[in-house]
């Protein structure tokens, strides 16, 4: 019985520590907003609820009397007076102050969550529940904000108000807060009940919702545009969503008429016998017969007891529900925020000086949750201001190198040194301020083209024209590096196309003063004649750098210094374009295959 009961007290134990959790999050980040925030629900709530009791007591018992009605004025000027000054407090709070700080919560709790999620690893990214929670922590956290504050500050002001109304009562007659508490308190599992299939209903929408709304998303989202329209898929997503919206409405009526009747049997039980029968009979025998009640005590002491009622029902289960459904996401959101990176820092502080040689020594690696080891036993060295090329089919593991040497993730075996130190003993962020690196996958970014050079809000104009120039990057622009890139905010927004996107994103390892460079992929959407010169110019610009780079067009590698051939995650071959040629082996087979596709190409051109 005891194990029972400790379990069932568990879960408001978890809820209660979770919404407390959330109140200090949010407190850590606006505590006076939070303060006034509770303080508004109390000015909101409980002058009302006290002139219901109060207040109409004082005006029934004036009238009874007969006598001195003038101060029946009086009792009317406070009343009206108190209602007033509440409402203009209200107003003057919400118009004037809660307007601005709602919208600056949020804000500085997004920073906290942002901060803590670009500190993190990427393995904990491939960690599918993980990743998930993030981002339902991301896009609910407006949310829960809102939601949260709300409910805290109608709880702590139905608690105040159950208080104070029930000291009054207490004063009138003890007898009236037990029957009403009586009668509340029998209907409770009938509450309990409607609470559980509310709390069901909402977890069976949001996870429809999120079905209707991904087909939804699909039909404005840019990167589908072209695809669904060049494809026709429109009536099959039209089907989808339909599927999905229907699914939501039968859903809810799954639970309507549960939730009807047994709210209905609850609200008409209440209603009848408390309110009805048993408080109209009790307090109509102290009037007419004990006469222990005045006129005045009658209506104070029913309007009391309404509220009471009102206040024990939401401060047990519905409040209860509500916060249940909230402390689920809070428990995300504390998940996310204890999380800490597996990747542990350094003590010291990388150079960021002339480049130095580097050297991989034995290296394996095996992603989290794989079995099957994606490098094996890599040994190479790269001298300083080399020319190094990683080639190879793709899963032959280049990028994956590439990340290990970036320090994205540590190696299961074997070690990367970097003038004789490992990287592991230096701290990541001037580990990672020593490489400029341009991705397969890079991103545009909706802002200025000088913002997306330099990454920065405050570009240095003619360190990104230089480093567009590098990259052969002719697009005119009409307002300089201040020119707005994509059209998600403006109109006028300039669309890149893809060669000259990928231009823009090698122009940031350029702008970046590092002494290394690691370009993935630096010219894969341009065609041959783009891609010999962009190729020539980097080589070129890049002279002062050591600079790695990752390319299935091996005519990009015949300038390379060295040559790494990767295959099933091991180095099968290396040397330079005529050492390799000379081999006759697989960077031979796959330079000459290239080859002839190309001039099967060009003859098909000049045969058009």
């Amino acid at each position: 019985m005891h194990e029972q009961s400790k379990d069932k007290r568990q879960p408001v134990t978890s809820i209660i520590s979770n919404v407390f959790y959330f109140i200090r999050l949010m407190f850590s980040v606006s505590p006076l907003f939070v303060v006034t925030d509770l303080v508004w629900g109390v000015i909101q709530f409980l002058p009302p609820r006290l002139i219901s009791v109060l207040g109409m007591k004082r005006v029934i018992d004036i009238v009874e009397s007969g006598v001195h009605l003038e101060r029946l004025w009086g009792a009317v000027a406070v009343i009206a007076g108190v209602l007033g000054v509440s409402h203009l407090l209200s107003w003057l709070y919400r118009e004037f102050y809660w307007n601005i700080a709602r919208e600056k919560l949020p804000m500085g709790l997004s920073e906290k969550l942002y901060e803590k999620a670009r500190s993190l690893d990427l393995s904990q990214y491939d960690d599918p529940a993980f990743y998930n929670n993030f981002i339902l922590t991301i896009e609910t956290s407006s949310d829960n904000i809102q939601n949260l504050l709300g409910l805290v500050r109608n709880y702590v002001s139905s608690l105040v108000s159950f208080l104070a109304v029930g000291a009054v009562l207490m004063t009138i007659d003890p007898v009236c807060l037990v029957i009403v508490l009586a009668v509340v308190l029998a209907f409770l599992p009938l509450s309990r009940k409607v609470g559980a299939l509310q709390m069901g209903r909402r977890k069976d929408n949001a996870a429809l919702h999120r079905r209707s709304d991904y087909f939804q998303r699909i039909f404005y989202l840019q990167e589908y545009t072209k695809e669904v329209r060049m494809h026709d898929v429109k009536p099959l997503l039209i089907d989808r969503y339909n599927d999905a919206a229907q699914a939501v409405v039968d859903n809810q009526k799954k639970y309507w008429k549960k939730i009807s009747l047994f709210s209905g049997l609850q609200e008409i039980g209440i209603q009848s016998l408390g309110f009805l029968f048993l408080l109209p009979l009790y307090l109509g025998w102290c009037v007419l017969v004990k006469k222990s009640l005045s006129a005045g005590d009658f209506v104070a002491s029913f309007n009391g007891a309404y509220q009471i009622a009102m206040s024990v029902n939401f401060l047990t289960v519905w409040a209860l529900s509500a916060f249940s459904e909230r402390g689920k996401m809070i428990e995300k959101y504390r998940a996310f925020l204890k999380a800490e990176p597996k990747l542990k820092d350094g003590s010291e502080t990388a150079e960021a000086g002339e480049p130095q040689t580097i050297e991989i020594k034995d290296l394996s690696f095996t992603y989290p949750g794989n079995d099957a080891p994606t490098l094996q036993h890599i040994n190479l060295t790269i001298r300083p201001y080399e020319k190094v090329a990683l080639v190879g089919y793709n899963g032959a593991g280049k990028t994956t190198l590439t990340n290990l040497l970036l320090r994205l993730y540590d190696p299961t075996e074997g070690s990367i040194e970097i003038g004789g130190q490992d990287i592991r003993a230096v701290t990541r962020r001037s580990h990672i301020d020593r490489f400029a690196a341009v991705f397969q996958d890079f991103q545009t970014y909706a802002c200025t083209i000088g913002e997306n050079v330099a990454l920065d809000r405050d570009p240095d104009e003619a360190r990104v024209l230089q480093a567009l120039d590098k990259t052969t990057f002719r697009k005119p622009l009409q307002n300089g590096i201040d020119t707005e890139l994509l059209r998600e905010f403006s109109d006028d927004g300039v669309m890149l196309s893809g060669g000259e996107s990928q231009k823009m994103a090698v122009a940031r390892a350029f702008y970046q003063n590092c002494p290394y460079a690691i370009l993935d992929e630096p010219s894969a959407n341009l065609d041959p004649i783009a891609e010999y010169e962009l190729n020539r110019a980097m080589l070129a610009a890049s002279s002062h750098k050591t600079v790695i780079f990752i390319s299935h067009r091996l005519s990009t590698t015949v300038g390379a210094d060295r040559i790494y051939v990767m295959e099933n995650g091991r180095i099968v071959e290396d040397g330079t374009h005529e050492e390799l040629m000379a081999k006759n082996g697989t960077y031979a087979y796959m330079f000459r295959l290239q080859a002839k596709k190309y001039a099967e190409g060009s003859k098909e051109e000049t045969e058009e």
